[in-house]
């Protein structure tokens, strides 16, 4: 018990009761003295509180007779001599007499005392045997559960100073008890944010309020190379009287909880990233961007350089055998860092060829069709994953200290690898990211083949499409004429739509646009076949309707195929251009002076109809005249009349004047939309 401070300016003292302290006041001890003859010469206010007598009843009086039961007597006798005599102490439990009469089971300490004067007194210590029982008893269930218990505890003083340690926190800090006595926080906690944990308890100390179930993570020194978790709760400890002795805490290890909660979370990270790659790769039928879409969605969350290579036969579509060793020839198209790194500098830039040698970990990928997994990159390992020793400087710099390569695989062809690597991430790659990874590669790899082999049949396909097309003469006589054929952006197959320019005898000019309904091979064909017929046809000098009923009779007996098609011959010495329609798109006349305006012709039936007549029309042109021919795919789309599409054709021809070939990129530019579905053809011829 704290000492208590008197008044010194002499006013008077009342001091209040004093409240139990420690565990001696808690326990009531009592203090006897008796002299050699067996009587109480010393009596505490305690002894009246456990025996019941005051201490005018008890001083004085012999203290075997006061509270010892007769049949008792003998040996409290004996041994009140052995004590005396021999000097030596006795301890034990007997029974005393109560004031009351009742008998009560007292634990005492004996212990003989000298005066200065040679006398000799036996002095008692006394407490109540079943309150000294229930303490003990107490205190030995709490060193059981303390010492015995799976949560962490501690004990710590008002600075923060370990007091006491049990086993289950040596084990979870693997510090040993005795080596946490007398130190503080900052010396013994793994946890990066200790300065949280310690303002923390203070703020217990101060309030008394506890903190419970604090969520905390480290890496503790027993296993530094897994994380931890653990819950931590704060109490302030006070003895009875409320003095504040330190704090207390428990520390509960729930690694196991956040190892299965960050799993979950992980997982679902990982299903949503499958599920926005299904969104995000393979947009469009572009090589290049669907590789770039796969980087970008494999970064940061998979890796922090993502690198995508095709190998360069793959993207020719030369399935040639893949060799069991040896090098390849890469292709890099795309590359994607989570942070400005130098490891961007090591690897191939997009767009150009490398040649990676057969012991090179993306070589072994692609010729293996396996993933290839470092977990802990090595000095060892750097040369094989680099393209050149000045890379392997790079990825070093760089900490590269994790890869991963995972094969592009299509209709079991490997068209490349997607390779990984972490820097700034300090988890080494693991299965699951094997599996993650192998996922997103063979989604990417579906999209790329598709994409390869559409830009294959694409280039192909326009490759014969222009083969079809004339190489016309540059001059003819009374007319500047340019021409474009563009072909549909959102298909790769070929189209049908045709125009030709067609010298004839007497300085005469044929004009001829024409669209085979449908697209293919066969629709390209078709469209050779009616070209072909149309010169033929050119060279017998037949007016444009009669012209049009032979191609008619042709076309009926192809495949079931519509034709539409507009044949015009152009005279520059009676300046007139006679014109047949065979359901074809009215021409575009623009003259200076005038609105432009579309040419009243009967539309006629398209070709492969059969058994209609075809008209005639004859219009007069002067200097200067703007006439454009074109196939629908230039004004028709699937959101908007064809009257507003052709109006705005219209308002591009304002200025007949303009070079023709500004006039063709103008109405192309204009008109087109790059996910229109049908391929044009525009021939635009100025009178000279």
């Amino acid at each position: 018990m704290a000492a208590e401070s008197f008044p010194s300016n002499g006013d008077e003292y009342d001091p209040e009761p004093p409240r139990p302290t420690g565990l001696l006041d808690v326990l009531s001890v009592a203090a006897v003295v008796v002299d050699a003859d067996g009587r109480l010469v010393f009596w505490t206010p305690q002894a009246e509180e456990l025996f019941g007598y005051t201490s005018e009843e008890a001083l004085g009086k012999y203290a075997a007779r006061l509270f010892i039961h007769p049949e008792h007597l003998q040996a409290v006798t004996r041994l009140f001599a052995e004590v005396l005599e021999t000097g030596r102490s006795w301890a034990g439990a007997f029974p005393i007499r109560h004031k009351d009469g009742s008998i009560r089971l007292t634990e005492f300490r004996n212990m003989r005392l000298l005066d200065d004067r040679g006398g000799v007194h036996a002095l008692g210590i006394a407490a109540d045997h079943n309150l000294l029982q229930r303490v003990e008893t107490d205190l030995a269930l709490c060193e059981r559960l303390i010492n015995q218990s799976p949560i962490g505890l501690a004990l710590m003083d008002p600075d923060l100073r370990y007091l006491l340690v049990n086993p289950a926190l040596e084990r979870i800090d693997g510090i040993p008890a005795e080596d946490h006595i007398g130190r503080g926080l900052r010396e013994t906690l793994p946890f990066p944010d200790v300065d949280t944990v310690e303002s923390a308890l203070r703020q217990v100390l101060t309030t008394g309020n506890p903190l419970l179930d604090q969520y905390h993570v480290g890496r503790p020194p027993a296993d530094p190379d897994h994380e931890h978790a653990w819950s931590l709760s704060f109490y302030r400890l006070e003895d009875p009287g409320g003095r504040v002795l330190g704090a207390a805490t428990s520390v509960v290890d729930v690694t196991e909880r956040h190892r299965v909660a960050a799993e979950a979370d992980r997982a679902r990270r990982r299903l949503a990233l499958i599920a926005d790659a299904s969104t995000r790769v393979g947009t469009t039928l572009e090589v290049e961007r669907t590789a770039q879409e796969l980087a970008e969605i494999a970064t940061p969350e998979l890796a922090d350089v993502v690198a995508v290579d095709i190998l360069d036969s793959a993207l020719a579509c030369r399935r040639a055998g893949r060799p069991d060793d040896g090098p390849e020839l890469f292709r890099a198209l795309a590359l994607k860092a989570a942070h400005p790194t130098v490891a961007l500098r090591a690897a191939d830039p997009p767009g150009d060829l490398a040649a990676y040698d057969g012991d090179r970990l993306v070589t072994l990928c692609v010729h293996t069709g396996r993933p290839i997994l470092v977990r802990h990159v090595g000095d060892r390992d750097l040369p094989r994953i680099a393209r050149n020793a000045e890379a392997t400087s790079l990825l070093a710099r760089a900490g590269v200290h994790s890869y991963l390569a995972v094969p592009l695989i299509a209709h079991g062809e490997v068209l490349g690898a997607l390779d990984l690597k972490r820097t700034r991430n300090p988890l080494p790659f693991e299965e699951d990211d094997v599996v993650l990874a192998s996922e997103l590669a063979g989604r990417a790899a579906v999209a790329i083949d598709n994409a390869r082999w559409f830009q294959s049949v694409r280039n192909t396909a326009l490759t014969l499409q222009r083969s079809l097309l004339p190489d016309h003469p540059p001059h003819h006589t009374g007319l500047e004429i340019a021409s474009r054929y563009q072909p549909a952006q959102a298909t790769s197959e070929v189209g049908g739509d045709w125009y030709d320019v067609i010298p004839l005898a007497g300085d005469r000019t044929a004009l001829v646009v024409g669209d085979v309904m449908g697209n293919g091979i066969d629709a390209a064909a078709t469209m050779g076949r009616l070209r072909t017929a149309t010169c033929a046809y050119a060279e017998l000098d037949l007016a444009p309707s009669a012209l049009l009923q032979h191609l008619d009779k042709i076309t009926c007996d192809l495949e079931h195929y519509i034709v539409t098609c507009i044949y015009a011959v152009y005279d520059p010495r009676t300046r007139e251009c006679h014109m047949a329609n065979a359901g074809h798109m009215p021409p575009a006349l623009a003259r200076q002076g005038h609105t432009p305006a579309l040419l009243e012709l009967p539309p006629g039936a398209p070709l492969g109809v059969g058994g209609i007549p075809f008209e005639t029309t004859t219009a007069e042109l002067s200097t200067g005249d703007l006439l454009v021919l074109y196939t629908d795919g230039l004004v028709e789309t699937r959101h908007h009349p064809i009257d507003d599409r052709l109006n705005l054709l219209l308002s591009f021809l304002d200025a007949p004047g303009r070079p023709l070939e500004e006039a063709c990129d103008l109405l192309l530019h204009g008109l087109r939309h790059p996910d229109d579905h049908d391929d044009v053809a525009l021939l635009v011829a100025r009178t000279l």
